[in-house]
């Protein structure tokens, strides 16, 4: 199948850039908010997170009194995203230095690592590293009080949740509430991927937000040039089909499906075993580093894989610890993962993530898609590729696992539609005033009377436009089948309601316009004829100087989304999963195909149209099963 998505950067080099004192675009940003007690810093995967909490982590120790840091991380393979640093010799006042006997990210239960937390409390050291199940463990040892001048890191923020059952989330509005602390809050995406949110909208409103989005980031690299984004069905077990899609010479992260989903096989061992008997010979496994070497069957050539699936500890460590230290594109060829490799890990080479089986989280794509969306020398593309299972005609989750592969693919969307350029809008309120560079001025719209409100569009933006996106009953709103008017004024205003209960009429009225001008600009076509801009609106350019909120309201504001979603989903992806459905159940040779063929192409040709499974009459109905069956063969043959 061909990309669902497909965007080209821009390249000008910005977002890699660094100044005077070693920071980068994203990372200068978040520096300017470094007195802010709370700071919530979303930005996407590779964007320099990790270095960002280091300078205002420095900034607070040494400037603003705080005694310590404690850094908290998802998993122990991300503690090496906050190793010592050298930040002086590009400029900054101070190196990021982390004692070993306390960075906890090292072999051992967490619960064993309380004790070590204690003393680093206790202690003149500056700076702990841990997880969080470390912490949540320590923080069931300690006290609210022990954390007064403490900074508290939370890498992965998405992992908090408001729900009763969040012990991380427990900790954090406990700290909040009853101590000093300062907190900053880091995540690639701020979504959980169900329907608990993350903070509730009181404390959410206490941080200071700094967003980055995809394309700033993206848009400004030296090298990526374009990502894209493919599904790709598969029958029987993955093992065998996953070689259609693993090119060994791209630089992979394989994520094999978890032992509960549908498509494992439950042994997961042997499913590397699969992979790497798919590649071709093990030659050897170094026992130093852990790194495999295969032969391929194709050329002979030796590639290195890693495994981070095998659960012994030893040789897990070994094989993380060599990947932490990777210099060059030629160090590792494979990964092959199962929870690992998802959040915060960076391997700059990676060319191409490829996953298996659905994904409903849009956190967790976006998060995988990170692997794969470093800027580095070794590529001009980046790959994102989910092998799904072909649903069974018998299975009555069909449905269910169908509505899963279309989050996804909304998540996708969500991916394009961040990746556009950023405009201000602002009243205008005569027709000699002059039109800023990134501004559009349109007659009749509300600017920000409020800092919630204004606080919302400077970070939530995106955010809450993929609520919207992927909310049900806008995902039924397709072009046609509701007024735009009524998109506009009834339904994102009620979603708006509902993610943030707090605001009032007035406030969810300036949102809204805000959601649907930004919305329907950056799905438009800007056009510059001299000193004079115009967008494409309803099939026709409009002069930018004419444009009003009563024009704009009339227009479907994700009518761009909605098509790529009603084309490439509805029409053709929907059309092929019922196809591989009804290839399943359909009893028929190949000889009966081929003698129906003919008949097929005359039915096109008198009728104008395929022959329909539908149809009344069983002649037709036969027809379009030796069709489909027909197409199902070419599918497999790759033809």
């Amino acid at each position: 199948m061909p990309d669902i998505v497909h965007v080209t950067y821009g390249q000008t080099g910005e977002s890699t850039k660094i100044d005077t004192m070693g920071m980068r675009e994203m990372q200068q940003r978040a520096y300017e908010a470094r007195d802010a007690q709370y700071l919530l810093l979303k930005a996407p995967p590779a964007s320099g997170k990790s270095r960002a909490l280091m300078f205002i982590a420095l900034d607070k120790l040494l400037k603003q009194g705080l005694k310590k840091v404690i850094v908290a991380v998802p998993e122990k393979s991300i503690g090496g995203s906050f190793d010592n640093t050298n930040l002086t010799s590009h400029g900054f006042f101070a190196d990021w230095a982390v004692s070993p006997s306390f960075n906890l990210c090292t072999p051992g239960g967490d619960k064993s690592k309380v004790a070590a937390f204690q003393r680093f409390l206790a202690s003149d050291e500056r700076v702990l590293i841990c997880t969080h199940a470390t912490l949540r463990f320590a923080f069931e040892a300690t006290q609210d009080s022990d954390y007064n001048n403490v900074l508290l890191a939370i890498d992965e923020f998405h992992h908090v949740s408001v729900d009763a059952e969040s012990r991380l989330g427990e900790l954090l509005r406990s700290i909040m509430d009853k101590s000093s602390a300062h907190i900053v809050a880091m995540t690639g995406s701020y979504f959980r991927g169900d329907s608990v949110p993350i903070l509730t909208p009181e404390d959410e409103a206490r941080f200071t937000k700094v967003t980055y989005n995809y394309y700033e980031q993206l848009n400004g690299y030296t090298f990526l040039k374009s990502l894209g984004i493919g599904y790709h069905f598969y029958q029987g077990r993955y093992t065998s089909a996953i070689r259609d899609v693993l090119d060994t010479d791209k630089k992979t992260i394989l994520h094999i499906p978890s032992v509960q989903s549908g498509e494992s096989t439950k042994d997961k061992y042997r499913e590397v075993d699969a992979v790497l008997d798919g590649i071709g010979e093990v030659v050897r496994q170094d026992p130093l580093t852990g790194v495999i070497f295969v032969k391929r069957k194709s050329d002979g050539k030796e590639i290195k894989v890693a495994d981070l699936v095998h659960d012994t500890q030893v040789e897990r460590d070994k094989i993380v610890d060599y990947l932490r230290k990777i210099k060059s594109s030629d160090d590792m060829d494979l990964i092959i993962a199962l929870g690992m490799a998802k959040e915060g890990f960076d391997w700059s080479f990676c060319e191409h993530a490829l996953t298996v089986g659905y994904r409903g989280s849009l956190t967790e794509i976006i998060q995988i898609i990170g692997r794969c969306t470093r800027d580095s020398s070794n590529k001009s593309h980046a790959q994102f590729t989910n092998l799904i299972a072909q649903p069974d005609a018998t299975d009555d989750l069909v449905k269910l696992s169908v509505n899963n592969m279309l989050k996804a693919i909304t998540c996708s969307l969500l991916m394009e539609q961040v990746l556009a350029p950023n405009f201000n809008f602002k009243t205008k309120r005569s027709d000699d005033e002059e039109q800023e560079p990134g501004t559009i001025r349109i007659k009749g719209f509300k600017e920000p009377s409020t800092a919630r409100v204004k606080q919302i569009i400077e970070s939530d933006l995106n955010d809450l436009k993929a609520v919207i996106l992927q909310d049900d009953t806008m995902v039924k709103a397709l072009p046609g089948n509701v007024d735009p008017e009524v998109i506009n004024k009834v339904m994102i205003p009620k979603i708006i309601r509902i993610k943030y209960p707090e605001l009032t009429d007035t406030e969810v009225e300036e949102l809204r316009q805000y959601v649907v001008v930004d919305s329907v600009i950056k799905n438009s076509e800007i056009k510059e004829t001299g000193d004079r801009r115009f967008i494409r609106m309803a099939g026709q350019f409009v002069n930018i100087d004419d444009l009003h909120i009563d024009l704009i309201d009339s227009i479907n504001p994700f009518q761009k989304a909605f098509e790529i979603l009603s084309k490439s989903v509805t029409s053709h992806v929907l059309k092929i999963i019922q196809e591989t459905i009804e290839a399943t159940r359909i009893q028929m040779t190949e000889e009966e195909a081929l003698l129906l063929w003919p008949k097929v192409k005359t039915f096109f040709r008198v009728h104008g149209k395929e022959p329909a499974l539908t149809a009344l009459d069983p002649l037709e109905r036969r027809l379009a099963d030796a069709l489909i069956f027909i197409k199902a063969q070419r599918r497999a043959q790759g033809v």
